[in-house]
């Protein structure tokens, strides 16, 4: 007999992956599956902001380190900066993927209840955007050691700077990349990382505004992502049939775009595998004799 193997001709997710990087994964693991749980049972919660507010305010403090968002890097070109056409396909659908989450009323009720105590609804978006310069500098340097091949070195690298700048795109307008440079002793690596922005949004190609934030995958599209992620049985414990109903509407990848509802099928996979490894660690480490 024999065996083909071949490579899959797209990646299973675009714009979101699950992250164990870190000891953070098991206290968000956690949070999934005894916390969640726990607080739907609470009978006093009727409607679904009180529910949603419930859950935002019990997440651990580390929770956004579950869930990331993937950033694409390369080398950056000398003498030019354009998009090749599969760099510039898969920053199209990174951008439509985050404008199908922000297009749904789960994000729209999760965002309100991020900043209700904004002044004003032009405000919004503010605390998420506070750190990207952290989030720009990080992945530079990650994307320097990943290109350099020096991931395990122990001179590790050191973002110097990190700006924006505009890619023409023949057919789509300019889109935005933030260039970064990394240096680690004497060696120096310049890198491009592919930003994807919400297309209802101003790109800082077209804004007159020195203040205009970047619209980048935020907090409250994580929050809204893990939300959707969470295998729907997570839910059968709340009380409240009218509220269950509600609610599970919100949640349902059969109201989903095609491109969003393949990376959200993903993560769920993604946090099955998570869930059973956590569930190893509640098992007896030490095997009952026969």
């Amino acid at each position: 007999g024999f065996m083909l193997i071949s490579r899959h001709s797209a990646a299973p997710s675009l714009l979101y992956t699950v992250s164990c990087r870190d000891e953070s994964w098991k206290s968000m693991a956690k949070y999934c599956m005894e916390d969640v749980p726990d607080l739907l049972k609470d009978e006093s919660v009727d409607n679904v902001p009180a529910l949603l507010s419930r859950l935002v305010k019990s997440l651990p403090a580390n929770a956004g380190n579950l869930i990331k968002w993937v950033i694409e890097v390369r080398r950056q070109e000398e003498g030019g900066s354009g998009l090749s056409k599969e760099e510039e396909e898969r920053l199209i659908l990174k951008e439509m993927i985050l404008q199908q989450v922000r297009d749904t009323e789960l994000f729209r009720l999760v965002r309100e209840l991020q900043f209700t105590k904004q002044p004003c609804c032009s405000c919004s978006y503010s605390s998420d955007d506070d750190s990207f310069t952290w989030i720009a500098a990080s992945v530079c340097c990650q994307g320097a050691a990943l290109l350099t091949g020096n991931l395990s070195s122990k001179d590790g690298f050191c973002c110097r700077e990190t700006c924006f700048k505009c890619v023409q795109v023949d057919g789509d307008g300019p889109k935005t990349v933030v260039t970064g440079t990394a240096v680690s002793g004497v060696n120096e690596q310049s890198v491009d990382m592919l930003l994807p922005i919400s297309t209802l949004e101003t790109s800082v190609c077209n804004s007159n505004s020195s203040n205009e934030v970047v619209k980048y995958p935020s907090r409250t599209d994580i929050l809204t992502v893990l939300l959707l992620a969470l295998h729907p049985s997570t839910w059968v414990g709340i009380k409240d049939e009218r509220l269950k109903a509600e609610f599970q509407s919100l949640i349902s990848t059969d109201i989903l775009h095609d491109d969003l509802k393949r990376e959200i099928l993903h993560l769920r996979r993604q946090l099955h595998y998570v869930r059973s490894c956590k569930e190893e660690e509640y098992g007896d480490p030490v095997p009952q004799s026969h």
